[in-house]
């Protein structure tokens, strides 16, 4: 909207609370609105006299014809509310300020739309429109909003102005399907009748040009047709009203492209509405009619005995007369006709001296209806669990965003981006600033206050504290302290390296080489294992230790695997048959793994990866006991290898772990876990059958929730 803002205390308005009388209350905005226009052209006070006459042809509430003349006073006073308090009470209040926000969501999503360059509302038509039911919490807000729209496309029909395309594209999309499911057909068919007229002006025209020009003969064939009727009426002793039914465009064009039919093929061409009193004089007349004309199979639909899911109601059937002309005929009941024609707006009663307010019956039923529409697009699949409530929210530029009931500032922060929630020190709800832990509302516009830099506070993952309501934002605030203590692990273990290298003189030792001779595949994986001490410092020692001279050609000892002839054993010492071997603890190697063995004194044959450490420290004090090693041909032989999980702690961790192992089917022979600062450290004794078992394994690991981590031992 384009209007300035007034001072409303320098305005001269009478103080006294005036009645709620939609004239007193249009003389009393008049000044207000004087020279105001919404930025389709159509000035305010016209608008709102647009909205008033469309609410009382549904029902004269005098709350919905107030708001109706009050509608744009959000965008011309300073501090509207108290305003409209004081002077129409809460009910008013609330109607108009949750019909501005309607509005405006409508009016940012065309510009954000617009802006992309979209021919339609692409990306959240059903966001949108599960954003209009969660806000009906009074259902006669919905009410207004039709009727505005209605108004400017109405506006736009009448002053052929340019740019009424987007509010066509959208009426199609949201508002009248909205119309429907809440019954009131009377504004259906013409918001869609408009919003086809400037879409598709060629087809309108079209469509149009084909009902004028058989309009004559379809006229006299309907009053041939009524007059059949009422006379078989009469002598029955009905009292019923009998009419033409009004032909809407864009119904007929639809039954045509949907069912692929020519214009005459369409049988609501040619129509009759029966109105009677009792449910059982439908059915009576029902069997008048198709006593006087052929029924047309398969064109007969009871919606008496089995309503709409928006309650309409009536017997539709197509007959056929002696030339072949087809007829369709409606009949209801007067109750049923007024829902038909209002919906919603039929149901409302008023209490003695009330204001308005529905009948609370009725209000809990059509709530029923509107949030059946919303739990079908929520719903679960079937047998599925039941959905989460949840509540929809809007970003400064319109944009709806789906958080679970209770989400706050921070879990919007987390939704709209992770870097968003971490540096999150603020909110404005509705322009008001209110603390973080703050439970939204569907309907409120959000906006976040940010710092440069930072990050969250571990106060929020405090569940007592309230700061998140949302799994998601808490796994996102975990992941990011998680983070944090890594790279302080990694620093601090640099730094214990670093200072082992100078001790030992070799500080131009590259840390990248010095990770892959430990077996580490990063830097990083090496200074944080020498932070948790998996390792011992020795290990440096030895894996720098040059080879000595006197035995050169120790390296070509272990090397690759070769072929050995099959033995009894596991591992085979070449050239010495059936020599008792063992494999070695520290690395325990798994086929096809290089190996190396060691004489040990009276416990045969240790068997050692080729990168293992302690082999490589054995090479340096005694290289005569190194002998060459080759995997045995054994079948069914499984070997114990060591994994370790780092994991963020959580319940049912270690039975989620547990099952990938039992999927897999390897035995798990030893668990060791440690838990501290809400990080799990786990180490597993699995036997596989060679080490293709073992990257396999880890990749299945690594897809547990909660797992960071996974690397042979």
């Amino acid at each position: 909207m384009t209007a300035d803002h007034f001072d409303h205390e320098a305005i001269a308005l009478n103080a006294a609370t005036p009645t709620l009388d939609p004239v007193a209350t249009r003389a009393l905005v008049g000044p207000l609105y004087e020279g105001k226009a919404l930025r389709t052209g159509e000035p305010f006070a016209a608008h709102a006299d647009g909205i008033g006459a469309i609410v009382g042809t549904l029902r004269p509430d005098p709350d919905l014809l107030v708001a109706a003349q009050l509608f744009g006073v959000h965008d011309v006073l300073r501090d509207p509310d108290d305003w409209l308090r004081s002077r129409f009470g809460a009910a008013v209040a609330q109607l108009v300020a949750d019909l501005r926000q309607l509005m405006r969501l409508s009016e940012l999503t065309r510009a954000r739309e617009e802006a992309k360059g979209r021919s339609h509302v692409e990306d959240q038509p059903e966001a949108l429109r599960r954003m209009l039911l969660a806000m009906a919490n009074d259902l006669r807000v919905v009410l207004l909003r039709l009727a505005s729209r209605l108004q400017t496309l109405r506006f736009y029909a009448l002053s052929r102005r340019p740019g009424a395309e987007p509010f066509a594209r959208e009426t199609l999309e949201l508002y009248a399907p909205l119309a429907n499911r809440l019954g009131i057909w009377q504004l259906k068919w013409e918001l869609e009748d408009l919003s086809f007229r400037f879409l598709d002006p060629d087809t309108y025209k079209a469509v149009a040009r084909m009902l004028d020009e058989r309009r004559v003969e379809r006229e006299s064939f309907i009053e041939g047709a009524l007059a059949t009727l009422r006379r078989l009426v009469d002598e029955a002793g009905l009292r019923a009203e009998i009419s033409g039914r009004p032909k809407h465009i864009y119904s007929i064009w639809n039954k045509m492209r949907a069912k692929g039919l020519a214009f005459e093929q369409v049988y609501d061409v040619r129509g009759l509405r029966v109105i009677v009193d009792e449910v059982s004089q439908c059915y009576q007349v029902l069997s008048m009619v198709h006593s006087a004309w052929m029924p047309v199979e398969r064109e007969y639909d009871d919606y008496i005995g089995r309503p709409k899911p928006n309650g309409y109601q009536s017997l539709h059937t197509v007959v056929r007369d002696e030339h072949g002309r087809t007829l369709e005929v409606q009949i209801r009941t007067r109750r049923m006709h007024e829902h038909a024609e209002l919906g919603v707006a039929a149901h409302w009663r008023y209490k003695e001296g009330g204001r308005g307010r529905e009948d609370d019956q009725q209000r809990v039923a059509w709530l029923r209806q509107l949030l059946a529409w919303r739990d079908e697009v929520d719903a679960p699949p079937a047998g599925g669990p039941a959905r989460e409530e949840r509540i929809y929210v809007l970003t400064p530029q319109a944009r709806v965003v789906e958080l679970p009931a209770g989400g706050t500032p921070v879990d919007f922060a987390y939704h709209i981006h992770s870097e968003l929630g971490h540096r999150c020190r603020g909110a404005r709800v509705n322009g008001a600033i209110v603390p973080l832990s703050t439970p939204l509302a569907s309907g409120q516009t959000v906006e976040i206050v940010a710092a440069k830099s930072g990050g969250p506070s571990r106060d929020w993952l405090n569940l007592e504290l309230g700061f998140l309501r949302s799994a998601r934002s808490r796994a996102k605030v975990r992941q990011w302290f998680n983070a944090l203590e890594l790279e302080q692990s990694v620093a601090a273990g640099r730094e214990i390296v670093e200072k082992e290298l100078q001790r030992l003189g070799r500080t131009a030792v590259k840390l990248e080489d010095l990770a892959r001779r430990l077996g580490f595949d990063k830097v990083d994986e090496l200074c944080a294992a020498a932070t948790k001490e998996e390792f011992s410092l020795r290990s440096i020692e030895h894996a720098l230790a040059p080879p000595p001279a006197e035995a050169p050609e120790l390296p070509a000892l272990v090397g690759k695997p070769r072929e050995a002839p099959a033995g009894r054993g596991k591992v085979l010492v070449v050239g010495v048959d059936s020599l008792l071997t063992q494999l070695a603890r520290c690395c325990r190697p798994v086929p096809p793994d290089e190996i190396g063995g060691y004489v040990t004194r009276g416990r045969g044959v240790s068997i050692h990866r080729a990168n293992c450490s302690n082999l490589q420290a054995l090479i340096q004090r005694e290289p005569e006991r190194v002998v060459e090693v080759a995997w045995g041909r054994q079948a069914d032989a499984v070997y114990p290898v060591e994994v370790l999980v780092i994991a963020q702690d959580r319940s049912g961790l270690l039975r989620d772990i547990s099952e990938v192992f039992a999927r897999e089917k390897l035995n798990v022979i030893g668990v060791s876990t440690q838990s501290q600062r809400g990080e799990a450290r786990m180490g597993f004794t699995v036997e596989v059958g060679t080490a293709a078992d073992i990257p396999r394994v880890s990749g299945l690991l690594r897809e547990v929730t909660g797992v960071f981590a996974v690397r042979r031992r």
